[in-house]
């Protein structure tokens, strides 16, 4: 296999990440993370607590009280699909209208890296940007419309 599949999520927080209103998503990033680092087929994410950054996408905080971004590396696009639905992050999944604000755009996207290419916050603004821009293309792509790696 010579590509990885990134991907990155953005989401509007509700209310202060240190507020009452998220303090049950606060506690579940832990687990989550450590759930994402022992799935199968995880690769990445930069830092101790995974990918989270509440600075990045500033553009989309609109009438939120920040974003949170999360950025990974995955095997394929089925390693992804089985972490997010099928772990501990699927009941936070579920619990997301809690603690997010709509966005009405693109809010996540995927695309292939070289193996062994650690993606960037602003590559990842990119590839948002351009799913915004384009739909689905082989630059960038969502989970529901994913397009296979390249040769």
């Amino acid at each position: 296999m010579t590509h990885h599949l990134a991907q990155v999520n953005i989401s509007r927080l509700a209310a202060p990440i240190d507020s009452a209103q998220l303090a049950d998503f606060v506690s579940a990033l832990r687990p989550i993370n450590r759930a994402a680092n022992l799935a199968t087929g995880f690769i990445w994410q930069p830092g101790e607590e995974g990918a989270i950054t509440l600075d990045a996408f500033a553009d989309d905080v609109g009438d939120g009280a920040g974003i949170v971004t999360n950025l990974s590396v995955w095997r394929d696009v089925e390693s992804l699909k089985a972490y997010v639905y099928g772990t501990a992050h699927g009941p936070v999944l579920r619990r997301r209208r809690e603690w997010f604000l709509p966005i009405a755009e693109a809010y996540a996207a995927c695309w292939w890296v070289p193996r062994g290419h650690r993606p960037t916050v602003v590559e990842a603004q990119d590839r948002v940007a351009r799913l915004r821009a384009d739909g689905p293309t082989a630059y960038a792509f969502t989970l529901k419309d994913p397009v296979p790696p390249p040769d």
